[in-house]
């Protein structure tokens, strides 16, 4: 009994070898793949939330330099984080709010400067979207009409279709254009809920040029 164990044992160990021989090259590399990809999939995870963590420090210091409105330190800042971590929504987040503090302090060209990268650079589609849109505010105040129009029809994102029309008729206004403009911030008007206050702001434009969008009331009582 013993006998026929030992032998069964070995046709199991030789068959056990010569299937090894035969797909064991193979299994050892699948498995080197899968453990590899497993450790690499791991690794970037890791990698993606330690560039979060860094990058929302150096945010933290940007805005703290924003508040107190140190202009040159806040652009030196906002440079280590777009150089360091340029793929992070800190770093497009910055990069507005550097802008605001730059137009605020007279600097529209660099405000521009720091707009155009994130319009550029941001994985963001609505952070593109407002830079896009602050970008073209700049252009149409410094009277760079078709640079405008450009920064705004760049502002495509979903959702921003009518801030862009609002936008637009800014800038075909300037230009004299005031049918475009019209139709522009009607299109925009319509586009935006009621309960939206800049929805007046876009309604008054209208009225200025002699377009009354929403059905008087009557006021009559019978």
């Amino acid at each position: 009994m013993a006998t026929h164990l030992n032998l069964q044992d070995q046709e199991q160990v030789d068959a056990l070898k010569s299937f090894w021989r035969q797909y064991g090259n193979l299994i050892t590399w699948t498995l080197v793949l899968a453990l590899g990809a497993f450790a690499a999939w791991n690794g970037w995870n890791w990698y993606q939330r330690d560039q979060g963590i860094k990058a929302g420090a150096m945010y933290d210091e940007l805005d703290r330099a924003v508040q107190a409105s140190e202009v040159d330190r806040s652009a030196k800042i906002f440079a280590d984080l777009q150089g360091r971590y340029p793929s992070t929504t800190w770093a497009a987040q910055g990069g507005l709010m550097l802008a605001k503090l730059q137009l605020d302090k007279g600097q529209p060209d660099a405000a521009s400067a720091a707009l155009k990268w994130v319009a550029e650079k941001s994985a963001d589609e609505g952070l593109k979207a407002i830079a896009s849109l602050r970008l073209a505010g700049i252009e149409l105040d410094a009277k760079r009409f078709d640079a405008a129009l450009k920064a705004v029809d760049a502002a495509n994102a979903k959702g921003f279709e009518s801030l862009a029309a609002d936008r637009r008729g800014d800038v075909l206004l300037a230009q004299g254009q005031t049918k475009q403009a019209a139709d522009a911030f009607l299109a925009a008007w319509k586009g935006m809920p009621e309960s939206l206050e800049y929805r007046r702001v876009v309604e008054a434009k209208l009225n200025s040029l002699g377009i009354a969008p929403a059905p008087a009331a009557s006021g009559v009582s019978k």
